[in-house]
């Protein structure tokens, strides 16, 4: 369902659009306030599914260098823009291959709602060719961080990143949506890895195993389908949660519980 606010955002300049996201989506995710708990200051940070820019933005003012994915044709040239000069945005969608993909969306939506994906979904109704990349061929160092926010597609995209996890043990903050996909094959991929999940619970992180992620999605599913500025007041306490930390073993965020 597209809400009103949804549908207005298509007929609004970009950079209107873009503004309001940065600012109303911390509200929702606090975790991106929280990036000190988990993200070294310096290095290189990693955006994948940079969308209007929430994420990029922040971690262009800790670190050094951030590279942003977006397969989007559009809101990677609105990122191209706006970000700052060592904010590197490469138009493409991150997975286990090399080459192009479909990426699908749904009806009436060119990517602004942040629902497109290489997954199809019964949500989608058409699709566009993107270019698709392995984090791997990009040869990155000094990774601090990477963050993957990309519907659906988080396996083959951490299995394109197999060396990388494995040279660089970068903290990883993932959506995780039950209603999309079962999260056991993502969450056992990077526990084989030596990584360890936290989710942060009002203001305190608290170990992945400690929190029944499956079960609060289902209880709080209602306010994925709220707009965007609905969402940003809805009290901290009953926000719904899909954002998950994994951190590699022996290390934890600030504020864990």
């Amino acid at each position: 369902m597209t809400t009103l606010a949804a549908a207005v955002a298509t007929r609004l300049p970009a950079r209107w659009v873009g503004s309001a996201a940065c600012a109303l989506y911390p509200r929702f995710e606090p975790e991106l306030g929280r990036l000190a708990d988990f993200c070294p200051r310096g290095g290189t940070a990693v955006d994948v599914g940079g969308w209007y820019g929430p994420c990029s933005r922040r971690l262009a003012a800790r670190c050094d260098r951030v590279v942003t994915l977006e397969p989007v044709p559009h809101l990677a040239g609105h990122l191209k823009q706006t970000l700052p000069r060592h904010a590197q945005v490469l138009q493409a969608a991150a997975t286990d291959r090399d080459g192009t993909a479909q990426l699908w969306l749904p009806e009436g939506d060119r990517g602004d709602r942040g629902l497109s994906s290489l997954a199809r979904r019964d949500i989608h109704s058409h699709s566009v060719d993107v270019r698709t990349l392995t984090l791997d061929s990009l040869d990155l160092h000094d990774v601090g961080f990477v963050k993957v926010d990309v519907d659906g597609s988080e396996l083959p995209a951490l299995q394109g990143a197999a060396a990388l996890l494995e040279r660089e043990r970068p903290a990883l903050l993932i959506e995780l949506e039950t209603r999309i996909r079962p999260i056991a094959p993502t969450v056992g991929l990077l526990t084989g890895q030596g990584y360890r999940g936290w989710v942060l619970r009002t203001r305190t992180w608290v170990p992945l195993t400690r929190f029944d992620l499956a079960g609060h999605q289902s209880r709080t599913e209602h306010l994925v389908h709220q707009g965007l500025f609905r969402r940003a007041l809805v009290p901290r306490g009953r926000r719904y949660i899909n954002s998950v930390l994994f951190l590699p073993d022996g290390r934890a965020p600030a504020a864990a519980g």
